[in-house]
C-alpha cells in the first residue's frame, strides 16, 4: 500500500491550494484519513481528519479556512486550503488507516508535499 500526495507549491498570502493524496495497492477499504503538517523546527501536528463516513474535524488554527474531503471510490483524500497565511508554511503529510483484508490493516504515511506561503 502506498499513499501518494501532491498539490503543494508556492502561494501568496490569502491564496489557495488543494492537496490530494491517493492510496494505492492491495486495498480492501480505507478508514480514517488525515492531513498532518510539520513546519521547520516544529513538531508534526494534525491539521484535519475525516472518517470513512465523512465526519470531519480540524485543528483550531485552520477551522473555517481548510476543508478536508474524500472520494471513497478513488481512495483519495483532499485538503482545500483557503486564505493561506505564512504560518501555514510546512510540509503536509497524508496519513490513512488502510485495511488490506477485512480483518487486517495498518497505518500508512504519504511522502509529504511542501506548501510555502510567501509574498
Amino acid at each position: 500500500v502506498q499513499l501518494q500526495a501532491c498539490g503543494g507549491g508556492l502561494v501568496q498570502p490569502g491564496g489557495c491550494l488543494r492537496l490530494s493524496c491517493a492510496a494505492s495497492g492491495s486495498i480492501f477499504n480505507v478508514r480514517s484519513m488525515r492531513w498532518y503538517r510539520q513546519a521547520p523546527g516544529k513538531q508534526r501536528e494534525l491539521v484535519a481528519a475525516i472518517t470513512a463516513g465523512g465526519v470531519t474535524n480540524y485543528a483550531d488554527s485552520v477551522k473555517g479556512r481548510f476543508t478536508i474531503s474524500r472520494d471513497n471510490a478513488k481512495n483519495t483524500v483532499y485538503l482545500r486550503m483557503n486564505s493561506l497565511k505564512p504560518e501555514d508554511t510546512a510540509v503536509y503529510y497524508c496519513n490513512a488507516n488502510v485495511m488490506f483484508m477485512a480483518w487486517e490493516g495498518d497505518n500508512y504515511w504519504g511522502q509529504g508535499t511542501l506548501v510555502t506561503v510567501s509574498s
